[in-house]
């Protein structure tokens, strides 16, 4: 037999071995923990989104919102009565912190003067009205307002509805003195039940103080959500995605750190800043936002195996803020949501992280008051870290059936 008519035994041929897709990059916590803040740093588009761009919110969100209270409205005053009785209205509506005064001759000129965006509403004082009010005849101003704007319109109805309501007890003690009555006397009977506003938590009524600390939450999330998701898209381009569960848990808790930087820079620095009512329950706070910042990482990591792609997961993320604010139950009360909706809120962290943040930090809550929240949390993140490994797993065995 010749050479040429030798064949080798299959058997003795060894086969070289396909190197498996599941091959693990992190497979402990202390490995998976500083590797991930490495990557952090070095990755200019996460660092961007986790450290960056919630500075730059923390610093330009709530100044728009400096003034706090909207005040000096400016407002218009048709007076076809043009009595002592109309004067006074005028002048102590013009006195009123909330309004600035124009005076119009007619309706027509006010309403000129709204479309032209001059003024955000008008009083009209009818003809007679002094006579009619002094001789027990049915008597009514009209304060015609701007609703599609209600900021505006509630400042334009509370400074005329104080002005007014200063003049007509005014006009009462008169009343009563022209009875006979003595002046204190007439004074007291004008409100015999005499009420006092104490507002709560947020004593100056700021629209600041209302929708920055809860806002907040969502940019911390959203940010967060992003970054991660743009970490996770660049480890896939470089193959470097797959990591045990303990790996696992050491990049979720790096991200989770740099996190709750950031939500110390807001609980510290930002609210504090805009001298907004803080820390009345800071522990609880902080632990708060420890579980939330690991929620949320957990989430981003899911969300980021998913997607695969940086440009894929900053798509779907970036249009998904708005509906998740009007879903928290924040801008708009829970019960007055259709009843599907009061269900889908509950897949976002930030219905609990808006409102357990806001009872902790703002209103002093308990750990205790606010517990359904924590176990809104902690159900979720234990949810989403098996769903992690389950993505995991699942593409691992699909790339292994294609290469086999």
């Amino acid at each position: 037999m010749s050479d040429n008519d030798y064949k080798p035994d299959a058997n003795l041929i060894k086969k070289p071995k396909l190197k498996r897709q599941g091959n693990y990059v992190h497979t402990s916590f202390l490995q998976g923990f500083l590797e991930t803040l490495a990557s952090i740093f070095k990755d200019k588009g996460v660092l961007l989104m986790l450290v960056i761009a919630p500075i730059i919110y923390g610093f330009f969100y709530p100044w728009p919102y400096k003034a706090e209270v909207v005040q000096e409205v400016p407002v218009g005053v048709v007076d076809y009565d043009r009595s002592e009785l109309s004067s006074t209205i005028t002048s102590y509506s013009d006195a009123s912190p909330n309004l600035i005064v124009y005076k119009y001759v007619d309706e027509e000129a006010a309403i000129e003067a709204m479309y032209r965006g001059d003024i955000a509403g008008y009083l009209i004082i009818p003809r007679d009205l002094e006579r009619n009010v002094f001789s027990n005849k049915s008597a009514y101003v009209s304060v015609l307002a701007n609703n599609g704007y209600f900021l505006l319109n509630k400042q334009v109805q509370m400074g005329f509805t104080k002005a007014i309501g200063t003049v007509s007890a005014g006009v009462e003690v008169k009343r009563s003195v022209a009875k006979g009555a003595y002046m204190d006397t007439a004074k007291n009977s004008t409100q015999a039940v005499p009420l006092r506003i104490d507002p709560m938590y947020n004593r100056s009524e700021g629209y600041g103080a209302y929708v920055v600390p809860a806002v907040s939450i969502l940019i911390l999330q959203q940010t967060l959500l992003m970054g991660t998701a743009l970490l996770i898209g660049t480890w896939y381009e470089n193959k470097k995605q797959n990591a045990t569960a303990t790996g696992w848990l050491g990049r979720i808790t790096a991200l989770s750190v740099v996190s709750f930087f950031m939500g110390c820079f807001y609980y510290g620095w930002v609210f504090s800043n805009q001298n907004y009512p803080r820390g009345h329950n800071m522990s609880g706070t902080l632990l708060f936002y420890a579980l939330f910042a690991l929620t949320v990482s957990t989430l981003g990591c899911l969300l980021g195996m998913w997607f695969r792609e940086r440009e894929r997961s900053m798509q779907i993320l970036i249009f998904s803020s708005m509906p998740i604010f009007f879903l928290s139950g924040y801008p708009w009360p829970t019960s007055q949501l259709p009843e599907f909706l009061q269900y889908v809120r509950w897949l976002f962290p930030t219905t609990s992280g808006m409102h357990a943040s806001v009872q902790l930090n703002q209103m002093g809550a308990s750990i205790a008051q606010v517990s359904e929240h924590f176990y809104h949390l902690a159900i979720y993140w234990v949810i989403a870290f098996i769903l992690l490994i389950g993505v995991q797993h699942r593409q691992i065995n699909k790339a292994e059936t294609k290469v086999f």
